[in-house]
């Protein structure tokens, strides 16, 4: 039996409020590095900088979304995903990253808008997708305390010129990888490192987060608010004790760290004690005013990790077991195919009691795609997204909370350091022509949403 076209799932099985939709990044689709006014972002800086991106790919024109936009929002409509997730440009909006408006970026965000109200499908606009203005970052960043004031002045922005059409509101996505890979590790932009950076872009990003909330609260009170998490399954490489605490460590920086002060736990300190250098950053109402109640928290999961104990890493004593080292299938990004990470990740997310909505709002596949006579036979990625919706499934069966499901992504990309070179579409991207061509997981996900 073919699985892909006598799949068990029906949409039906969901329940009929559950969200289905698709997700993009404005520096990862838009291009139009520089058109009518826009600044630089610290992506558009580090892509510049050689060896820092593989293969010195950039994204001057990435999907060029800016200019084909009603393109994209037509394919949207004609693949029946009622859900549009984007983020917006803040330098397009804000060239400086303060005031002044840019008019021209204003408008073009709300051509979008209008377009996709009157195709039938709902926007939903992430505020902060990693493209921080490069203005600001001259001035330190995210590791400057006034960050926090700099983005919450762009949310009321945002909230001001879109929020009398825009609804569903994502404060920020994913601050653990952009903080620990911009700030600390120094593999995306803005290609800082140290532990000092790092905790202080974390703290800034975690009460901007709060405050960003509170801005979009106050302007649209019948907004529906929520914020994004990256998040992994972690599993020890054995059952030895050293192993078993590095994975509980592991755990807690990838998955506990940003949630818990927004949820009013506070960081947790007990269980990564290198968190206690946080207290040299905060001042005497940072945790009460890190906690809000957002409507949703938007979890992002991609596989499992196996974690060992390891005393040559610094700060975590331990170390992951690649999916190449393990022998296990994997994604062009190196990222083991374990469907049910999902499901345990919502099982653990579910344990927390002050999250009223949870909702998938990234999952996907990178695979290498070929062309056939105009056609992608992308069977590994249909399957990839089928296993994962029987977990999610199979979360719900168990009154597990989960209320919905975006893919990443709509189209083939610009992928961060690895360029070009991973596609997660489900639509290709011939990035020389720009011409689009839906694969067949499109085409499945259509007949699926029917």
């Amino acid at each position: 039996m073919n699985k892909v076209e006598n799949s068990f799932l029906n949409k039906n099985q969901f329940g009929e409020d559950f969200l289905w939709g698709v997700s993009t990044a404005a520096f990862q689709i838009e291009g139009a590095h520089d058109a009518d006014g826009k600044g630089s972002s610290i992506w558009d800086v580090f892509t510049s900088q050689k060896g820092k991106i593989k293969n010195d790919h950039h994204a001057i024109t990435a999907c060029d979304f800016y200019n084909s936009y009603q393109t994209d929002i037509d394919l949207i409509r004609e693949l029946n995903i009622p859900n549009f997730r984007f983020s917006i440009s803040w330098p397009r909006i804000m060239p400086t990253g303060v005031h002044p408006v840019n008019q021209a970026g204003i408008d073009y965000y709300n051509k979008i808008i209008d377009s996709l109200l009157e195709s039938g499908i709902e926007p939903w606009i992430t505020l902060y997708h990693w493209d921080l203005p490069h203005a600001l970052e001259i001035k330190g960043g995210w590791t400057n305390r006034e960050s926090v004031t700099w983005f919450s002045d762009y949310a009321a922005v945002c909230a001001h010129y879109f929020g009398d059409r825009v609804k569903n509101w994502m404060v920020i996505n994913e601050p653990s990888v952009f903080t620990g890979a911009g700030y600390f590790l120094g593999i995306h932009a803005p290609g800082k490192k140290g532990i000092s950076n790092y905790l202080k872009a974390m703290h800034h990003v975690t009460l901007a987060t709060a405050k960003g909330a509170k801005v979009l609260r106050n302007a649209i009170p019948d907004a529906n608010i929520g914020t994004t998490f990256s998040c992994t399954h972690i599993e020890p490489a054995t059952q030895n004790a050293k192993d078993i605490e590095a994975a509980k460590r592991v755990d807690t920086l990838l998955n506990r760290t940003f949630i818990e002060p927004i949820l009013g736990l506070g960081y947790p300190q007990k269980d990564l004690p290198v968190l206690k250098k946080l207290n040299n950053y905060i001042l005497e109402d940072d945790l009460n005013n890190l906690d809000f109640h957002f409507d949703f928290i938007g979890l992002q999961c991609y596989t499992r990790e196996v974690v060992k104990s390891s005393l040559l890493i610094p700060y975590i004593g331990a170390e992951l077991v690649s999916a190449d080292k393990r022998n296990v299938i994997s994604t062009e990004m190196g990222w083991e195919v374990y469907p049910p990470a999902l499901y345990h990740v919502l099982k653990k997310f579910n344990e927390y009691k002050g999250i009223k909505k949870i909702i998938i709002t990234e999952n996907g596949a990178a695979f290498a795609d070929t062309v056939t006579n105009g056609k992608i036979f992308d069977i590994k990625r249909t399957h990839y997204i089928q296993d994962h919706l029987e977990q999610i499934l199979k979360a719900k069966e168990e009154g597990l909370n989960v209320e919905g499901y975006f893919v990443w992504s709509l189209t083939d990309n610009f992928e961060w350091a690895e360029g070009y070179n991973a596609r997660f579409g489900l639509i290709h991207v011939d990035f020389n022509t720009q011409k689009r061509t839906i694969k067949n997981s499109g085409l499945w996900f259509k007949d699926f949403l029917s």
